[in-house]
């Protein structure tokens, strides 16, 4: 489904993202593991066409992404769960979730789209008129993956979503990232959070300073010494 080749991406004089290249299969949960400076956000950055790369290809579906814009990708079926949630937040959660469909023209299941994520999220049920500036920050990570689902996408980004929650949250939060999964969503997952991103992924890349130097099965990585060592924090 979607396929990174020789990636190299700079800010400035900053080589940023050497030669990355990894792939994303029909219905995997893929992740994308690796300390903070790794280069996991400019790759998510990269494929959704919000930071320009230098070469490299990224392919989606069997279309080149370059130079296409944003919104087009989004057309695609290609949907970015931004780090920091990046809620619209003078506007209320109802509002948000309609900003998630505004590529899409089909009423009658744009209403069913909704009514899916707040089965996913009762939470933004009760609050889906409270504006979204006002909610907690895992209400807001809610609404920034029910925004995106709204897309309808076939495969969705997610950047970080453990970031700032508490550990009940974070177990519901990939409990869902599961859930939408099984509904037949493929999930690229970028995460600080290494156990809990293996836990639910199929494979996983490990990157170091732009570059990936480990991939393998999840349930391999997680058993990895080297990996253990450096994000799991044990021997």
């Amino acid at each position: 489904m979607l396929k990174i080749e020789n990636v190299n991406l700079f800010y400035g004089a900053i080589h940023a993202l050497h030669d990355i290249s990894f792939h994303v299969a029909p219905g995997e949960i893929v992740t994308l593991i690796g300390a903070n400076g790794a280069g996991k956000t400019s790759i998510l950055h990269a494929i959704s066409s919000l930071i320009p790369y230098r070469d490299g290809e990224v392919i989606f579906s069997g279309k080149k992404l370059k130079k296409l814009p944003a919104y087009e990708i989004v057309n695609m079926g290609l949907a970015h769960v931004p780090e920091g949630r990046r809620v619209f937040g003078r506007m209320t959660v109802k509002e948000n979730l309609d900003m998630g469909a505004y590529t899409r023209h089909d009423t009658k299941e744009t209403h069913a789209d909704m009514q899916r994520v707040f089965q996913h999220f009762p939470r933004l049920k009760e609050r889906r008129g409270q504006l979204a500036g006002t909610l907690s920050g895992g209400e807001q990570q809610m609404l920034s993956i029910g925004r995106a689902l709204m897309s309808r996408p076939k495969l969705l980004m997610m950047d970080e979503p453990s970031m700032g929650l508490s550990p009940i949250l974070v177990s519901e939060i990939f409990s869902i990232i599961r859930e939408i999964n099984q509904e037949g969503t493929t999930v690229l997952l970028v995460e600080q959070n290494a156990h809990m991103a293996l836990s639910v992924a199929n494979r996983g890349y490990v990157l170091e300073t732009g570059r990936v130097v480990l991939e393998g099965a999840a349930k391999a990585l997680l058993n990895n010494s080297e990996v253990k060592r450096a994000y799991l924090g044990t021997a």
